[in-house]
């Protein structure tokens, strides 16, 4: 099913959230970048710089400053339908500087009842990890 990740009404991408964890209220897949990701991006290259798949430390003052952005962003998830999914978190490991164009993922945690109620009825068979 496929997801539409939009910032004050611009499309910045999209995901298919391939992976589900109802129990948990997370779902996680690739992420497409669309038009407006460019907007977004420099808050999710942060988090890349701030916590590095190379296993170097982290920087928690940097960590600390792309929470407060990401937060700030107030990104909206809406299903295939064009309904909007209730979130409390929306992140995006963007290590596309280092491992190329590819390495999006995004994973978002969701507090919607009749999301996943819905996403159970449609059938998603992709939604267990």
């Amino acid at each position: 099913m496929r997801h539409t990740l939009r910032l004050h009404g611009v499309t910045v991408g999209y995901s298919e959230l391939e992976h589900a964890e109802p129990k948990l209220g997370r779902a996680r897949g690739a992420f497409r970048p669309g038009l407006g990701y460019d907007l977004i991006q420099p808050v999710f290259r942060l988090y890349a710089a701030a916590v590095p798949r190379s296993g170097s430390p982290q920087d928690e003052a940097m960590l600390r400053r792309y929470h407060k952005s990401r937060d700030a962003l107030a990104l909206e998830l809406q299903d295939a339908d064009g309904r909007v999914v209730r979130t409390s978190a929306v992140h995006i490991a963007d290590y596309t500087v280092e491992e190329g164009a590819q390495a999006l993922e995004i994973e978002v945690l969701i507090k919607d009842d009749e999301y996943w109620e819905r996403r159970a009825a449609g059938g998603d068979r992709s939604g267990s990890s």
